[in-house]
């Protein structure tokens, strides 16, 4: 090919110096136990080193385990297992509450911060928070009229 013979200019002016070099501007040449002490004080990265913290920002960025259990949303995630709880008879007076308003406070979290992610742990927080609240004060309002009407 005649490709092979082109080969790159010389560069111009004085090769610049840097404090090793001589008095020609040509660094003197290092022992071998100088370069092994180096490598000993600078380990070198390798490619395949900053590849894999690459994969790790991706990872961290795009947890799969987010989506399953919102951690960066702790309102989301405590409202939901408060609503599962509430569907206990008793202890759903105090839970379903507890349900509704941390179920709205995780998802205006949501909207402040976007990657929290706990929309869906928020909803049913506030779903069964209030279908549960819904309940016990259908339970409390039918004990009270037949209470009052058995007179």
């Amino acid at each position: 090919m005649a490709d092979d013979n082109i080969q790159p200019d010389p560069p111009r002016g004085p090769a610049p110096r840097s404090k090793g070099d001589d008095i020609q501007g040509q660094r003197p040449r290092r022992r071998r136990d100088e370069d092994e002490e180096d490598e000993e004080r600078r380990p070198r990265r390798r490619r395949e080193d900053e590849e894999e913290e690459d994969e790790d920002r991706v990872r961290r960025k795009d947890d799969g385990i987010a989506t399953l259990i919102p951690y960066r949303n702790p309102n989301a995630l405590i409202s939901y297992y408060c609503g599962v709880f509430a569907l206990i008879p008793c202890v759903g007076l105090i839970l379903g509450p507890v349900a509704l308003v941390l179920g709205f406070l995780g998802l205006s979290y949501n909207k402040k911060h976007p990657t929290a992610g706990g929309v869906a742990h928020a909803i049913v927080g506030i779903v069964l928070g209030s279908l549960v609240l819904v309940g016990h004060a259908g339970v409390i309002l039918f004990a009270v009229i037949a209470g009052a009407t058995s007179k």
